[in-house]
């Protein structure tokens, strides 16, 4: 699956540029929860690394569905903890801008990823 993501992006990127969008322009979104199944988008998040290198800046888009989905026990705070450990793992991945609900709290644990990060 995250083969077939990767050739449907870098294609509609080439697309893009074919059109004039000017290559640094273009942001990768693979989608995550949108027409997938929860264990689509977990494989995908997984796959941010891979995505990040196609050549263009990648989106984040892990919404708190995703893990109410793949979680039949959660609560929305667990739900909420589920999509900040996300953006914290699609960051440290490679995804460069990150869409999110909870923007004072992601903004918190990118900043705290970020330091561990420059102190390593």
């Amino acid at each position: 699956m995250l083969e077939e993501v990767c050739s449907y992006l870098v294609a509609r990127a080439a697309r893009a540029t074919a059109a004039g969008v000017s290559p640094d322009r273009v942001i990768l979104d693979a989608g995550l929860d949108l027409g997938k199944t929860a264990e689509q988008s977990l494989t995908l998040l997984r796959g941010s690394a891979v995505l990040a290198r196609l050549g263009h800046p990648l989106l984040l888009s892990a919404r708190t569905r995703l893990f109410w989905a793949s979680s039949s026990t959660s609560t929305f705070d667990h739900r909420r903890e589920a999509s900040l450990a996300a953006a914290a793992l699609g960051v440290s991945l490679g995804c460069r801008i990150v869409r999110v609900h909870d923007v004072a709290r992601t903004r918190l644990v990118c900043d705290s990823l970020a330091a561990v990060l420059e102190a390593a």
